[in-house]
């Protein structure tokens, strides 16, 4: 027992207080994070909209993200992340607002575009504030720590969520309106006036130059464009798992939420322990790999077997999955940047996820429109399958080129 709590208090240790400060900051915002994992069956239930137009919506979702994220990492390096991250948290939080009088088709897709614009420009600002506040050895631990406050508030807002839709669902938009806009504001009261670390080379950070564009490094493009890959699979847990649950098991609203908060409590309660044990002793190509094909079979394992009990053991191994992958890949582009270009660094990493929340909604809700649920997940086992070997092959050349160019310079 003593060795368990000595690996977790290991696992915590040197953090700064403004890391945890941040980490406080997402997990107020995520806690109302009870409108995505409903919206797809609000818009079938509520507002009536067909699969494809859903698969659309959340494309348009996911096309707003991946303005956000362009626009966001722009704004990080011309104007800071801290104005960025309060742009965004209270521009969020009144724009969940202005979306519940929207009832149309024509009316509420572009609205939820402009929502995630701006809810999205706080990604590549975060990232950029994690690694101002956080000593370039804890990199890692402090975007775990982050991911793992997100995810404990993503272990609550469902529940919450499913709760509050049984009353009515525009309890969600306000509650998620409210928390964003709490967030905003003691993200703004305790970091207006602190002053961050100052940047440490970072081992991998002689491959580029610090003024350098991202969309030149061939190497580093490459690994947007797996990451994106990695997404589409990924981002079905929002878009079409949720039609899964409701058209194939009939689940209730509430059950929907507590499987999601089952995601959410395994990364919350696991990540930042097995980031700490596996780090230092696997290869990052090894881990990012896994994790990626661990998502795919998390999701063909639904073909499988029939029954509620496969749902949860699907989300168990997703949520592994996630914890083997995610914080891993989000290090690369800390590692391949400098202070001068991070948020464009950031901005494309996440740029890559947006565009997966463009296609990856629409892409699926279409496979399930002509061929059903069980060829959506075949085809996700297949691209994680192709996309793992892609960054068992990609990862360890960037290293290999790092180390050259640090050699020589």
């Amino acid at each position: 027992m003593n060795r368990i709590f000595s690996v977790y208090r290991n696992a915590f240790s040197g953090l700064s207080p403004a890391a945890w400060m941040l980490a406080l900051v997402m997990l107020i915002n995520r806690t109302g994070a009870m409108v995505l994992p409903f919206l797809s069956i609000y818009l079938t239930e509520v507002l009536h909209f067909t699969v494809q137009q859903v698969g659309f919506t959340l494309s348009l979702f996911g096309l707003g993200s991946m303005c956000g994220s362009f626009l966001g990492g722009w704004l990080t390096d011309k104007f800071g992340h801290f104005s960025v991250q309060v742009m965004s948290l209270i521009g969020s939080g009144l724009f969940f607002f202005l979306l519940l009088p929207l009832k149309t088709f024509l009316t509420f897709a572009p609205g939820l575009f402009m929502l995630s614009l701006i809810a999205e420009c706080l990604r590549p600002a975060n990232a950029a504030s994690v690694s101002f506040y956080t000593r370039g050895a804890n990199i890692t631990r402090a975007f775990s720590l982050n991911r793992m406050a997100i995810n404990l508030g993503f272990s609550i807002g469902p529940v919450l969520g499913g709760i509050l839709a049984t009353f009515s669902y525009h309890w969600l938009f306000l509650a998620d309106g409210f928390t964003s806009l709490a967030a905003g504001l003691f993200f703004y009261l305790y970091f207006r006036r602190r002053q961050g670390h100052a940047p440490a080379p970072q081992p991998n950070q002689a491959a580029t130059s610090q003024n350098n564009s991202p969309y030149r490094d061939r190497k580093y493009v490459w690994y947007a464009v797996l990451s994106g890959c990695f997404g589409i699979i990924f981002f079905q847990f929002f878009s079409n798992l949720p039609l899964y649950y409701r058209q194939v098991y009939a689940l209730p609203r509430t059950d929907i939420g507590l499987l999601f908060a089952l995601n959410g409590f395994v990364v919350f309660s696991m990540e930042m322990i097995l980031v700490y044990l596996l780090g230092t002793r696997f290869k990052l190509a090894y881990l990012v790999s896994a994790g990626t094909l661990l998502v795919g079979f998390s999701f063909v394992t639904l073909n499988w077997f029939q029954g509620v009990w496969i749902l949860y053991l699907s989300m168990f191994l997703l949520s592994l999955a996630e914890i083997l992958a995610m914080p891993f890949m989000a290090t690369v582009p800390v590692q391949r940047s400098g202070p001068g270009n991070r948020g464009a660094y950031m901005g494309l990493f996440n740029l890559s996820y947006s565009v997966a929340f463009v296609v990856g909604p629409y892409l699926g809700s279409s496979i399930i429109t002509h061929f059903g649920f069980p060829i959506l997940w075949g085809f996700t086992a297949t691209l994680a399958t192709l996309t793992a070997l892609g960054f068992w092959f990609l990862i360890p050349k960037m290293e290999k080129q790092a180390e050259s160019k640090s050699v020589a310079g």
